[in-house]
C-alpha cells in the first residue's frame, strides 16, 4: 500500500497569447529585495499596472459614473524570480463575469517565460452608499472584449 499522496496534477503554463491586453513594465532597481530579486509584493504592483491600463485606458475604459470597482481578492503564482535591470509584459484578460463582481486573470512575462500569474476579484461598489451593486451593463459590454482567449 502506498502511503504516499497523490501527486497534484501540474497546472498549464499560462501563454502570453491568451491575454487580450498587453502593457510593457520595466523591473526597477527600487524594485529589488535584500537577495537582489524583485521582491514578491512588487508583482502585485506589475499585476497594478496592467489592470490600471486596461481599465483607465479611454478608449476600453469600464468607468461608469456613480461607480467604482475595488479589489476583494489577490492570488499569485510565483513561478520565476526577477532581476535588474529588465523588461517585461504583463497580460491581462476577463477570466469571470459574476452579478455584481467580475475577476480577471494576468501574467507577468520576463524574456518570453512567466514569472508570474495572477487572479483578482474586483466588485462594483455604488460610490454613495459604499455597498456591492450588480455590474451595469455598459461595463459587462466593455469587460466583454477583453475576455481571456479560450473563454
Amino acid at each position: 500500500m502506498n502511503d504516499q499522496p497523490a501527486e497534484r496534477p501540474k497546472k498549464p503554463t499560462p501563454q502570453l497569447a491568451d491575454y487580450p491586453h498587453r502593457v510593457a513594465e520595466i523591473i526597477r532597481f527600487g524594485d529589488l529585495d535584500p537577495q537582489g530579486h524583485a521582491n514578491q509584493a512588487i508583482f502585485l504592483t506589475y499585476f497594478e499596472s496592467g489592470r490600471v491600463a486596461m481599465f483607465r485606458n479611454p478608449d476600453l475604459s469600464i468607468g461608469v459614473p456613480g461607480l467604482t470597482f475595488v479589489m476583494v481578492r489577490m492570488e499569485v503564482d510565483y513561478m520565476k524570480e526577477l532581476r535588474w535591470p529588465g523588461n517585461l509584459e504583463i497580460g491581462t484578460g476577463l477570466a469571470e463575469l459574476g452579478c455584481s463582481s467580475f475577476k480577471v486573470a494576468q501574467v507577468i512575462f520576463h524574456d518570453g517565460v512567466c514569472a508570474a500569474a495572477g487572479r483578482a476579484t474586483l466588485v462594483c461598489m455604488d460610490l454613495k452608499t459604499r455597498r456591492a451593486t450588480p455590474l451595469p451593463q455598459a461595463a459587462i459590454e466593455r469587460l466583454s472584449q477583453w475576455k481571456l482567449k479560450g473563454m
